[in-house]
Parts: structure tokens; sequence; C-alpha cells
């Protein structure tokens, strides 16, 4: 068992299996990207155990508070994290992280989206510790997501190598 794996036990939390594609919809695209010690990764939503998109669904500000949004992009960690895991074979080849794009489906007027892509930026910062996991960031507002997902990201970041 891998380092990070050793820490998402500790913390209570799993991995979910692969995304499971809705019916009548084509992802013509990697969502894990290696090219030598570069990773990009495509944007991921929140997901559940059992692999398929996970509630709840709304814009933050409106139907979900920061909280509940706080909460979907730790689970689109997770879902990173897992598909990182499926093409890298082990989370502890991440030599650092560097770029994380955080998209949330806003309420209008709603102004805190740094304080939801938080709960992204600060399980990484627990696993992988100030050294690897600190990372640029952006948090914007978003007029809609798809399947109406409260949070999207994309990162970037390097293996050893």
């Amino acid at each position: 068992m891998s380092e990070i794996e050793v820490r998402l036990a500790a913390l209570g939390l799993t991995l979910p299996p692969p995304f499971t594609v809705p019916s009548g919809l084509s992802l013509p695209f990697e969502l894990i990207q290696v090219y030598g010690t570069r990773v990009l990764i495509s944007g991921h939503g929140p997901q559940g155990a059992d692999g398929l998109m996970a509630a709840p669904f709304g814009k933050v500000g409106a139907e979900l508070s920061v909280s509940e949004g706080y909460q979907a992009a730790r689970l689109v960690a997770l879902s990173m994290l897992a598909s990182l895991n499926r093409t890298i074979g082990n989370l502890d080849r991440v030599d650092r992280w560097h770029r994380v794009f955080g998209m949330v489906n806003s309420a209008p007027g709603f102004t805190q989206q740094p304080s939801v892509i938080n709960g992204f930026s600060d399980l990484i910062l627990e696993l992988y510790g100030p050294e690897r996991g600190a990372h640029t960031r952006s948090a914007v507002g978003m007029a809609e997501l798809p399947f109406n997902i409260p949070v999207e990201i994309e990162g970037e970041l390097s293996l050893r190598p």
C-alpha cells in the first residue's frame, strides 16, 4: 500500500472505481495524460463510491451551501486521485502538484468560490504535505456545469523522475 493510500485510509477515505459514463454520453478524451514527468488532469466532478456522479446537485449559493460545495470538492479530489492512481499505478509517484483550476456552479451573486475549492486543496495538502501538495490555483464561478454538478476541477502535476 502506498504512503498516500495509508493516509487516505487513516482519514477513513477510499478511492472510487472508474467513473460510470451516463448512457448516451461519449467522452472522447483522456482523463489523465502523462507526457514524461508532466501530468495533465481533465476536469473531474464529484464521484461516489459506486462510480456514479455524486449528489447533491445544483448551484452553490442557491440549492447548496458552501459546506456542501466544500464536501463536493473533496469528492472531486478523490475522483481525480483514483483516475491518477489507475494511470500511474502509485500515488507516491507524484513529485509535486502544480496547478488546480476549480470551477463552481454558482448562483448569481455568489462570491465564495475559494471557500468551496478549499475542499479540494485542503485534502491534497493533507495527503501530500506543503512541499508536494502546495499548488497554484484558480477558483471561479460558472453559470452552469455539466449535469448540474456543483464543482469541476482540473489540474497539473509532475511525477518523480
